[in-house]
């Protein structure tokens, strides 16, 4: 049993520090190729810039019925709050006065017409 478990345990070990050392191996390789290529690009970027990307398109998406819609009822909104907002209040109703008292006045005096004309 000893000569069986020893040749084993030696394989075991031989086996597993051959493996890590292929593993650590391999990474270091992967590790020491992306610097290689970072360094390289560096480099073609400083002799041969890339050209600059183009501009962008302009990209506007077109709003479904409902909501051309409501901002159609927005601006008609905001348009008569507008104007409500810059009516001369006072001037208007100043006018509105006018008008009643004329409107009365010509009432009475059609009034006192009549009223004559029943009173003959």
């Amino acid at each position: 049993m000893g000569f069986t478990t020893g040749l084993l345990g030696g394989f075991t070990l031989t086996a597993s520090i051959l493996y890590l050392s292929t593993e650590l191996h391999a990474r270091n390789r992967a590790h020491q190729a992306a610097h290689l290529r970072q360094q390289a690009s560096l480099i073609e970027n400083i002799y041969a810039p890339a050209p600059p990307a183009p501009p962008q398109p302009d990209r506007r998406i077109q709003a479904g019925i409902w909501e051309t819609a409501k901002d159609k009822w927005n601006a008609t909104l905001e348009k008569e709050v507008r104007q409500v907002q810059n009516v001369d209040w006072q001037s208007w109703t100043q006018r509105a006065e006018e008008s009643v008292g004329n409107l009365v006045s010509r009432a009475f005096d059609r009034g006192k017409e009549a009223a004559k004309e029943v009173g003959k």
